[in-house]
């Protein structure tokens, strides 16, 4: 499990160390994970502040005792799907940036491509972490706002990089920049797995709306 989140008011109590004996472990169950799936799942469609730990617990099939065994309360819920959403993001977006060796241009086509994919893949848990932002509180609040800074500067620096080199002709590479983030976070809203493009194919055109957007010089 990630590190804990700070302790929070409406947090469980733990068991009594006087007790003589540790909490049980649930039998079995969905684990860390399935709780956080189910998690995911009621807040998407009644919100943070409109969902119970017994609404999570449900869903994810097992008593409110089992899900206070993974998670001290909703709260820290929440903080560690938005934790591991950015963390992840992250990661995947440093290394499409690795692997893509020094033109500015296809260094942005790969993080853009990186990015509109993350999102098509857990669309409920990406909205969530857009539309719940506001519920976290301090200090985890600022400690995700720098994560996702540092994103948003991934971006920046290609940018930046492809303008210097007139590889971008954009007099506006920062606004671009932003422009791009907000493109390609927006697919989670509205695509639909259902429709005539596949995940990749949106992903491919998005690569060529923000070559274009940078003003990317033909080859």
């Amino acid at each position: 499990m990630a590190s804990r989140i700070v302790p929070d008011p409406d947090a469980h109590p733990a068991p009594s160390p006087s007790s003589g004996s540790p909490a049980p472990r649930p039998a079995q169950g969905p684990g860390e994970e399935g709780v956080l799936r189910a998690a995911i799942a009621v807040m998407s469609e009644h919100g943070y502040h409109g969902t119970s730990v017994r609404d999570i617990a449900v869903r994810a099939g097992i008593s409110p005792a089992a899900l206070y065994y993974h998670f001290e309360s909703k709260y820290e819920v929440l903080a560690t799907i938005m934790e591991r959403g950015i963390d992840s993001l992250l990661l995947r977006t440093r290394a499409a940036l690795a692997g893509a060796g020094d033109d500015p241009a296809g260094r942005l086509g790969a993080i853009v491509q990186t990015h509109v994919l993350f999102h098509l893949e857990d669309q409920r848990g990406t909205m969530l972490g857009t539309s719940e932002l506001r519920a976290l509180r301090e200090p985890v609040l600022s400690a995700h706002l720098a994560k996702r800074h540092q994103q948003q500067r991934l971006f920046d620096g290609v940018l930046l990089e492809g303008a210097e080199q007139s590889v971008f002709t954009t007099p506006l590479p920062l606004e671009a920049s932003r422009a791009i983030v907000v493109m390609c976070t927006g697919v989670a809203g509205w695509y639909s797995p259902d429709g005539p493009l596949s995940g990749e194919e949106i992903a491919g055109r998005y690569r060529r709306l923000a070559l274009d957007m940078a003003g990317a010089r033909a080859a």
